[in-house]
């Protein structure tokens, strides 16, 4: 991989700014723009204030956009250009007038520019990522934004497996506000897209997508060089191969390994991401009060302890109860109901509410409960007698800060008891 840091010429001023890129090439290259920006003025839990949209174009290739939703704080953001031919390039770096909210500004801070050919240290992963087109009913209202994108390096039947996600800033539709936090432990959307295997060559000898229901559908649809073009088509940001021409992202993905974590650790390393997802669900009307029940709404998401463990369900689903010093009551992350206990196996978040301003030492006991789930057998639901729940690990607890930056590590399962094997309908009680 060769770097290159480039100077520019901009103007900066609110709310406008811009600035060009200049660009050589002496070969065609795929390129990583890394553009040092912020939104001075914004903030993404007020409507007509939540974010600048910067424009970025090469002369040659279609605008595409980034939502500053960091807000007016700097904030590196990190695209794709695409396939550059050589020779003399300007990319142009602006406000976006239409999509930009009304009370954002915009600045381009500095910007750094990273040139990748076959061969280098994560061309194949930049290569094949994917353009995604965001869903035609966000336009204008900042919701659902694509936040970040993440490939994970994987292995299927011998051979290599690049999977692309996204982070969306939540969900219009399928699971309810609260139904994810009990059950994935978090309010934004994170849905693999793309997947790809790539041959000897480096071309795509299969593909497939994420499309409507959650289907895995194999890709036929058009790519500019090898990146494919995605559309999400549903409230719950599923992906298809054609769709309307609306806002186009090229997220650059970062590589990350979640052979032992959740994909919910991609937040973890990126703060920001909390803060932004709590902030849309202020603006669109999810949150309430500590301990009231209201619908499908929340509580600040500061308000609870989050947990990571591994789980191999048998017929089973695992609720979490924390229970606070000097209080005989038991608070559960299922809030009573079997369908939002968590009932699937490996890696997974999730989330006990707790009264606001509760500190880590005021956290005495955890439990683990678990419970019999159904099963479909020739599309009906049948009850099994009893089930049984094996938790091998609990890797990361923490409550959030003020700022929505994940607190530290309050406990994991002892060695001595790992793995935990919890019968239906028992609950294993930990001490702090």
């Amino acid at each position: 991989m060769k770097r290159i840091i480039f100077a520019f010429f901009c103007t900066i001023g609110l709310p406008l700014g811009a600035g060009t890129l200049r660009l050589k090439l002496d070969r065609p290259a795929e390129v990583v723009a890394e553009l040092e920006m912020r939104s001075p003025g914004s903030d993404f839990a007020r409507r007509g204030r939540e974010a600048a949209v910067a424009r970025i174009q090469a002369a040659e290739k279609a605008p595409h956009y980034v939502t500053l939703f960091g807000g007016p704080e700097s904030r590196v953001y990190r695209v794709f250009l695409g396939e550059l031919a050589a020779g003399e390039h300007r990319i142009r770096v602006e406000r976006d007038e239409r999509w930009s909210a009304p009370g954002s500004g915009f600045e381009l801070v500095q910007a750094r520019l990273r040139e990748y050919r076959p061969g280098d240290d994560g061309y194949l992963v930049l290569a094949h990522a994917p353009v995604i087109f965001a869903r035609e009913d966000t336009l204008g209202r900042f919701s659902d934004v694509p936040l970040l994108a993440y490939c994970e390096r994987l292995r299927e039947d011998g051979r290599e497996l690049l999977q692309y996600t996204i982070i969306f800033s939540n969900e219009d539709g399928g699971t309810s506000t609260r139904a994810l936090m009990a059950r994935w432990g978090r309010t934004s959307d994170i849905e693999y897209v793309y997947r790809v295997w790539p041959d000897a060559r480096g071309r795509p000898a299969r593909a497939t997508i994420q499309t409507r229901n959650h289907k895995e559908v194999d890709f036929d649809g058009v790519r500019e060089a090898l990146h494919p073009l995605l559309y999400v088509i549903t409230r719950n940001n599923m992906v298809a191969a054609e769709g309307p021409a609306t806002l186009r992202y090229q997220l650059a993905p970062v590589v990350v390994d979640l052979s032992q974590a959740s994909r919910e650790r991609v937040m973890d390393e990126d703060p920001v991401l909390y803060r932004v997802t709590a902030q849309e669900l202020e603006r669109e009307g999810k949150l309430r009060p500590f301990g009231v029940v209201d619908g499908e709404k929340i509580s600040d998401p500061r308000h609870y302890l989050y947990v990571e463990m591994k789980l191999e369900n048998h017929n089973s689903a695992v609720a979490v109860l924390a229970r606070l010093r000097d209080e005989p009551v038991w608070r559960s992350s299922h809030l009573g109901r079997s369908d939002y206990a968590v009932a699937r196996d490996g890696w997974v978040r999730t989330t006990v509410e707790l009264p606001p301003g509760t500190d880590a030492g005021r956290i005495a006991e955890i439990g683990f409960y678990c419970q019999v789930v159904p099963m479909k057998v020739n599309e009906k639901e049948l009850w099994p007698d009893a089930g049984h729940c094996r938790v091998p690990a609990v890797r990361r607890m923490f409550l959030l800060d003020q700022a929505w930056r994940p607190g530290p590590d309050l406990w994991s399962l002892p060695a001595g008891a790992a793995p935990l094997e919890i019968p239906s309908g028992q609950i294993r009680v930990f001490q702090r």
